[in-house]
């Protein structure tokens, strides 16, 4: 791996960032300092772990920020439901995120799986 920036899995967090700040620009503005705001920083979270993990000196290290980037997908899937259930975002939209949340979920899952056995290897040997 070159930098995080060669990581297709941070391609797509960074896509699904910049969706979820799009959808929310049509948001209430009293939602600005609450469900809005909230969104935003944990759609951006999950890029921005990954790129701070993958500047650490090994994968164990790096293993701690995947994991975190998977919490805030989750969060992230829960303000969704809240958004939609308040009419801040229609169905469609929510799917979209929703999609997106999954693929980078499921992304982030194997690349966990595969740091994991590198580093059962490493200790086995």
């Amino acid at each position: 791996m070159k930098t995080y920036k060669d990581l297709y899995v941070w391609e797509k967090s960074v896509e699904m960032a910049t969706l979820v700040h799009k959808l929310t620009c049509d948001f209430p503005k009293e939602e600005l300092h609450c469900l809005t705001n909230q969104m935003r920083r944990v759609a951006v979270s999950v890029p921005s772990a990954i790129a701070k993990g993958s500047n650490r000196n090994s994968s164990r290290d790096l293993l701690p920020f995947l994991y975190s980037a998977t919490g805030a997908l989750s969060e992230l899937e829960t303000l969704l439901i809240i958004a939609h259930n308040l009419g801040y975002l229609g169905e469609e939209e929510k799917q979209e995120i929703e999609v997106a949340c999954s693929t980078i979920f499921k992304m982030l899952s194997k690349f966990i799986q595969s740091l994991k056995n590198k580093e059962q290897q490493i200790t086995a040997n």
